[in-house]
């Protein structure tokens, strides 16, 4: 009987949630078009002149429609699934009776490698931004839900950019200290531009790195992804994503769409009566992070929705689970081939936004066609597997045996 007793807690563990792997898959999907018609951080373009009417009307509706979507939502759905990642991993040891915090510091060391293999290739890359602030997960795990939510709400409010706004407004002579990047830019684009592999591979690790997270800083998003990930902890914690919480949801996606538009319309109007930039810059940042936010809830919602209350629906979202469990695979990947693809270095593309558009088109479906076969046979992708496996490599200070990782 207390053979059984053990074992019982031993096996103990969260199911898999299908529905994160499916707003996962989305995420990419989402981040995989907007870097290609970025061209992947390197923003060259052919020569439009000449180009038909309704080609460069597609051009602008491709680029205006897909980054008022996707644009700073994509990549804040894909940090609050950090947030609840790391809340099953930490949750399922606690069941087992380990203490994950320790080991989590050292899945984000690994977390930062794979950030900078991804860095190599590609200047805007978020992993080792997720690993530098993933601490504040391990710091805050502990804290009751009340101060959960205090902290992920103070951080969403750029704190930051408030204090900005008060110094701006209490004294007239107070200036914004801006961190000057445009040379680490310059020297990316020219890597981008004319450089051979060797040489685009050290000025993204170094320069590309540092404008990176400058721009990162500057534009709100260190504070924003503490939030999610806070945020992200606290669904894992309360079993938000269960189909039993789709009233929340329904509640979450009406208060979205009140708070979404006046946000976005308030964000276009400052301008006209705001012109002093120590103001301004700070204020357009607070305004455009809460409208993203807003926004972000609402895709995530009607995902929720979609998934659970609709048959056809959720069968065609299904179909992104494959792709969404080997996430950090296809992200990774994703850069390497956008840079091959469109840096001097590779094939040197030479494509407009709608071209490019049909360029990630083609490599999500490359992608896809790889999960599908991978997933007859792995229940990990390559990186993430890796990932899992590096984690639980044995050190002195492991309190308890490292458990067997799943194949």
């Amino acid at each position: 009987m207390e053979i059984n007793t053990v074992n019982t807690t031993v096996t103990k563990r969260h199911s898999r949630v299908d529905v994160a792997d499916v707003l996962r898959g989305f995420a990419v999907l989402a981040i995989i078009l907007l870097h290609s018609i970025e061209h992947f951080n390197f923003y060259s373009f052919p020569d439009t002149e000449g180009q038909s009417a309704w080609l460069t009307f597609a051009d602008r509706s491709i680029w205006d429609g897909l980054f008022f979507t996707f644009g700073g939502k994509a990549y804040a759905i894909f940090a609050l699934l950090f947030g609840f990642s790391f809340f099953i991993q930490h949750d399922n040891q606690r069941m087992r009776g380990s203490d994950f915090r320790l080991r989590f510091c050292w899945r984000l060391v690994l977390l930062l490698l794979i950030g900078q293999l991804n860095a190599a290739f590609f200047t805007a890359e978020v992993l080792v931004m997720y690993a530098l602030v993933g601490f504040v997960l391990v710091a805050t795990c502990r804290l009751s839900d009340r101060w959960i939510i205090t902290l992920s709400a103070i951080c969403m409010l750029q704190p930051v950019c408030l204090w900005q706004i008060m110094r701006a407004i209490s004294d007239p002579e107070y200036t914004i200290t801006a961190i000057n990047t445009s040379a680490f830019w310059s020297a990316t684009f020219a890597a981008q531009s004319s450089a051979g592999f060797l040489e685009t591979v050290r000025v993204n690790l170094w320069e590309g790195q540092l404008a990176s997270l400058a721009w990162a800083w500057d534009h709100g998003r260190i504070f924003q992804t503490a939030g999610l990930f806070m945020a992200g902890m606290l669904i894992g914690r309360r079993g938000w994503f269960g189909r039993e919480s789709q009233p929340l949801w329904r509640r979450a996606l009406a208060i979205a769409l009140i708070c979404f538009f006046p946000l976005r319309g308030l964000n276009a109007m400052v301008p006209e009566y705001i012109t002093r930039p120590d103001i301004l810059k700070p204020m357009g940042i607070l305004l455009s992070s809460l409208a993203n936010l807003s926004f972000m809830v609402i895709l995530v919602s009607g995902i929720l929705q979609a998934y659970y209350c609709t048959t056809r629906l959720s069968s065609i979202l299904a179909r992104l689970i494959p792709y969404g469990r080997m996430s950090m695979t296809n992200y990774v990947t994703q850069g390497i081939i956008g840079s091959a693809l469109f840096y001097h270095w590779g094939l040197y593309l030479r494509v407009g936004i709608t071209g490019s558009l049909l360029v990630g088109i083609a490599i999500f479906a490359l992608q896809y066609a790889i999960c599908l076969a991978w997933a007859r046979s792995h229940s990990h992708g390559p990186l993430e597997y890796m990932w899992k496996r590096a984690t639980w490599i044995e050190f002195p200070f492991s309190s308890t045996p490292a458990p067997r990782p799943a194949s």
